[in-house]
Parts: C-alpha cells; structure tokens; sequence
C-alpha cells in the first residue's frame, strides 16, 4: 500500500535527552531514515508531575509503563527533592548533532511539566515567555529559528495557538488526528499549520489487556494506513528499555517498503491546500486526562448539537 510514515520524538527529560536521543540518532542513521524532533529546552522538572496522581488514570499509567525504571529515580525527582536541571543547555552537542545528521529539529516547550499541568491557568503573556525562552535557545544554538514546535501532553488554547501564529511557525504538531488542517478552537481559525499525531503511543498501549512490547509494535504495525501516518515516540522510552522494539519497527516498516518523510516535508507540499477543522480537548485510551484532538465534520456537527 501507499503508506508513509514520519516518526517524530518528543524529548521530555534530562535522561531523554543525554542518554535517549544519541540511542535514537544511531538507529536512524543505521537506516538512513530522517524523523522529527522536539525538544524540552529549559528545565526537567519531571518530579512535579506528582500533582497528577489524582488525575484518573495516571497512577495506573505509570504502573503499566514502569516509570521509574523508565525514567530513573533521579528523574521521577527533579524539581522537588533535586533542583531542576537544565536539559538541552546540559549538552548542546546532541541537539547540534541532530541538526547536522539532517533531521527534522523543533522545539517541545520550555518547562514540560509546567506547560502541561498548567497551561489554562496561563496567561497568553506568561505562554509567550514560555515559547520565547524555547525559540531564543534554540536559535542561539542552531543559528536559525525552529520551524516546528509540538505542545508537551497535547495540551494547546486558544492564548497557545495565537502566540504560535505570532511566532511564524511552518507548522506545529500538537493534536491527535487523522490528517493536516488549519486548527479552529472556539470559534477562531488560526493561520499554522496542525500536522497531527495518528497513532497511539507505546506508553498509551503498553501493559493495557497484557500487551508487551513486541505485541504493541504488532498494533503500530497493524495500525498503518495508506497515506500519511505520524508515529509520537519518546526518547525515553524508544531511546531507551523500548529501543530494540522500536528498532524491529522500523525494519518492518523498510520491509514492507513503507517511506519515510518528516513533518517539514509535509509542512512544504501542504501549502494552499489545507482545510479547516475544529480542535477540542477530549480523553483518549491509555492517557490520563484530555489532549487536543482534531474533530472531522461529523464528530463537530455531534458535539456542537449535544
């Protein structure tokens, strides 16, 4: 079939980013495949994510994808008994790397937690900040600006998609979906770009009716359709107790000649040809809490009448 994939990978943490992102760049240009990435570039406050324990489902999620063997006990307590500490200013070196083997590079927020624990109590000024912190490091760093961002937890607003208009982003990815639209969310239509995520991620999946690990690759795998599928991995995880099955995943995928593009080339060849959806916050399997989710014509004309 005519399948395409972009992997794109979310940098949350520290761990993530020294120890997950080299793995990920060796396994990509073992197999000349270009991906996506979106980095946190301020500081790893991962510990503070305790305040959604009493969010449904978050408990249960961290017990099925074994957080702290995941992540690392120094991580589950940064921000709180240990200072955060800076991620991408810890070793810009990787983020160059990745700039200079030919991926596709962006930015993930500042302060991941923060953004997603926080956003809506945020004014559109303290959402500025934040996305000028990201953007100004970053810049300094790569010697341009990003051309892409993805909003830490999918969580956006309308104050987060303003700014993101104001920034000239070529594109973001920030919602889960089918396909790219121009987002509208309560009743604004905002000019950039929204190339979705398609498929569920492992941490959404792993541990849910018993799957393993190679038993959620299967799912990726069957979950490809023809056209554009956009595949979220964390560098945490694919980059790290996850890399041999995402690294199976891949040969599959390059068996069963599926190509590979990255959201840039899909930012390039959408222009003047993008339609317009509605963005609404809503619960998806395996995640605590709501993301923004892209509504089809149907799914908005059903909420609009409940």
């Amino acid at each position: 079939m005519d399948c395409e994939l972009a992997v794109k990978i979310d940098v949350d943490t520290l761990k993530g980013y020294l120890e997950g992102v080299p793995c990920l760049l060796n396994t990509l240009g073992e197999r000349n495949i270009k991906a996506s990435i979106f980095f946190s570039m301020g500081p790893d406050a991962s510990g503070r994510a305790i305040r959604r324990i009493f969010r449904r489902g978050f408990l249960a999620k961290m017990l099925r994808t074994r957080a702290p063997a995941t992540y690392g006990l120094k991580t589950l307590l940064y921000g709180t008994l240990l200072r955060a500490p800076m991620i991408v200013s810890s070793n810009p070196d990787i983020l160059k790397r990745a700039l200079e083997e030919g991926h596709d590079c962006g930015i993930h927020g500042w302060n991941h937690v923060r953004w997603q624990d926080r956003l809506t109590a945020m004014s559109r000024e303290e959402i500025r900040v934040e996305f000028t912190k990201a953007v100004e490091l970053f810049s300094r760093l790569a010697g341009r600006a990003p051309s892409g961002s993805a909003a830490p937890g999918w969580q956006i607003s309308t104050d987060s998609l303003f700014v993101q208009d104001e920034l000239g982003f070529a594109y973001c990815s920030d919602v889960r979906g089918k396909f790219p639209f121009l987002p509208r969310m309560s009743g604004v239509t905002f000019r950039t770009l929204q190339i979705p995520s398609t498929l569920p991620t492992t941490d959404e999946l792993w541990g849910l009716g018993g799957m393993d690990a190679d038993a959620v690759k299967e799912r990726c795998l069957d979950l490809l359709e023809p056209g554009l599928n956009v595949h979220t991995v964390h560098a945490e995880m694919e980059g790290g107790v996850l890399r041999d099955s995402f690294r199976c995943f891949l040969d599959c995928c390059i068996e069963g000649e599926v190509g590979f593009v990255t959201l840039q080339d899909v930012a390039l060849r959408q222009r003047g040809r993008t339609g317009v959806c509605d963005v609404d916050m809503k619960p998806i399997t395996g995640r605590a809490g709501e993301v923004a989710t892209q509504m089809t014509q149907g799914e908005a004309f059903r909420a609009h009448a409940s």
